[in-house]
């Protein structure tokens, strides 16, 4: 059975996720394979907050070159989880805001 530290890797942090954060919608990368079930029980035991929608996108790896040779990053998947209202923001990101 997955943790729920499994289920959300890390934060991502960037200009868009920052102002995604005033509106009350968090970005997270997540397991390839978590659902967005898993994913809104993960991030209210984590955060302690009231999950109002999950939304999810799948990313392939980029192709990479080095000389001759050929690879792929890994491929994942990002969440954007929305809470509502009334529940107490993520601190981890009012920190940065």
């Amino acid at each position: 059975m997955k943790s729920v530290y499994d289920v959300i890797k890390k934060p991502i942090v960037t200009e868009r996720s920052m102002e995604d954060a005033r509106a009350r919608r968090y970005t997270f990368a997540v397991e390839k394979t978590a659902t967005k079930l898993e994913i809104k029980e993960a991030a209210e035991a984590i955060f302690g907050c009231e999950v109002e929608s999950v939304n999810t996108m799948n990313y392939d790896g980029k192709v990479k070159r080095q000389g001759a040779t050929s690879g792929r990053r890994p491929a994942w998947k990002k969440a954007i989880v929305s809470i509502t209202e009334k529940s107490k923001p993520i601190e981890f990101f009012e920190t940065m805001i």
